[in-house]
């Protein structure tokens, strides 16, 4: 049995990721319209937890994982540890004397509770001194109401959780009603009304990440990218003696550098290290994001075993959140870059079998089950297909970064 995980980031106030929540989905069972939702996440959990690895999901840090009554009350995996999770009560849960009770219990078994998409019904009051987290869906109340909801609870010791926040403006406001944890996409949109300038620099990288998208790299152009900033030069060598990789060589210069690293991985690492620059001032969740879309994006165009550039899947998730990172409009910045039209039309019209890659990536990012479906017909993959490809862009994008960090 396979169970799809859409895993969503929660940041703090620094908008560093400190936890994960993760969304279950019992892979092609669960097209069945008589699968028990209530029963999904414990079974799925029970079921798949020693081999998937929740804690390989989440790179060691806690998980937010959902729960419907019957599982809490019922079947409630006993085998997650305290210390690593934390419990989602579901919005559309009913506040019972048994739910109650089995809050009780979780809480002094020293389980973090929380309330999903609380919706200020007083009905909830008597859960509170046993739960941790308040999780407020932002997109259903306005700031007045959601101001005076946290005035009358009154209870510091309550963790407070905006969800759904999409803008920098959100994320300022919400701090200052006392919020210090955040889901949304905020990380990864244009934070200024004005879009910066793109530096000369800037822009040398995104020509190196242009480059990486032809069939035959240009060794020359590119050593001449390089040699203009000391500070990638000297990743690419490090780059290039690190354990990671299995090998030392004595390297004479940066275009033998270019040539001993082979196109495969050379490709793959300019795109590493022109992100880790550009993105220099985001938070890290926007790096792995992208990392993660572009190598599902590759696993699934080798499934396919579409007859182009095998590249272009890879740079186009790459590419998915380029918008964010630099502030700018995404059209602007394709205008700059030599890439491939195939890329540059699934980044903005999304229409060509790349955006197909893309849209899947995306929707297992936020559990969008229905439209997985009708994405995977439409492609002729499997659930297996995906969950694979998902699987290994995860420990794939968890490993560059490490990498990165250690040539840092």
């Amino acid at each position: 049995m396979y169970s799809f995980i859409a895993r969503q980031p929660i940041l703090d106030l620094n908008k560093t990721v400190v936890a994960y929540e993760l969304l279950f989905r019992n892979g092609e069972s669960n097209c069945f319209p008589n699968i028990d939702p209530d029963q999904a996440t414990s079974n799925i959990l029970s079921n798949n937890h020693l081999t998937l690895g929740v804690e390989n999901i989440t790179n060691d840090l806690p998980a937010y994982i959902n729960f419907h009554s019957n599982a809490l009350i019922n079947n409630f995996p006993s085998f997650l540890d305290p210390s690593k999770v934390v419990i989602e009560i579901l919005e559309d849960v009913a506040p019972t004397d048994e739910l109650l009770s089995t809050c009780k219990h979780l809480f002094n078994q020293g389980y973090k509770l929380a309330l999903d998409d609380i919706d200020f019904n007083k009905k909830w009051q008597r859960f509170l001194p046993y739960i941790s987290i308040l999780k407020i869906d932002i997109s259903e109340y306005s700031l007045l109401e959601i101001g005076k909801f946290i005035r009358e609870i009154n209870n510091e010791r309550l963790i407070l959780l905006a969800e759904r926040i999409e803008t920098l403006e959100q994320f300022e406001q919400f701090k200052l009603l006392g919020f210090t944890l955040f889901q949304g996409y905020f990380f990864a949109k244009p934070e200024m009304l004005k879009q910066k300038n793109i530096t000369s620099a800037k822009q040398n990288i995104l020509e190196l990440i242009g480059h990486a998208s032809c069939e035959t790299l240009n060794f020359e152009i590119m050593s001449n990218i390089f040699s203009s900033d000391p500070g990638l030069s000297y990743k690419l060598l490090r780059f290039i003696n690190n354990p990671f990789y299995g090998r030392s060589q004595e390297i004479t210069s940066l275009k033998h550098a270019l040539i001993y690293i082979g196109d495969t991985e050379l490709k793959k690492f300019i795109a590493l290290l022109a992100l880790t620059n550009l993105s220099e001032d985001k938070p890290a969740e926007i790096m792995r994001l992208s990392l993660i879309r572009a190598k599902f994006c590759e696993q699934i165009s080798l499934l396919k075993k579409v007859q182009v550039n095998p590249p272009k899947a890879f740079l186009t998730g790459i590419l998915s959140l380029i918008d964010g990172i630099l502030d700018h409009s995404i059209e602007g910045i394709l205008e700059i870059l030599p890439i491939h039209q195939d890329i540059k039309q699934a980044l903005i019209s999304n229409k060509n079998h790349l955006a197909d890659y893309l849209d899947l990536a995306k929707c297992i990012e936020v559990g969008n089950w229905q439209r997985i479906d009708q994405l995977i017909k439409h492609l002729a993959l499997t659930h297996d297909d995906c969950l694979k490809a998902q699987e290994t862009a995860i420990t794939w994008a968890d490993e560059m970064l490490g990498t990165e960090r250690q040539i840092n």
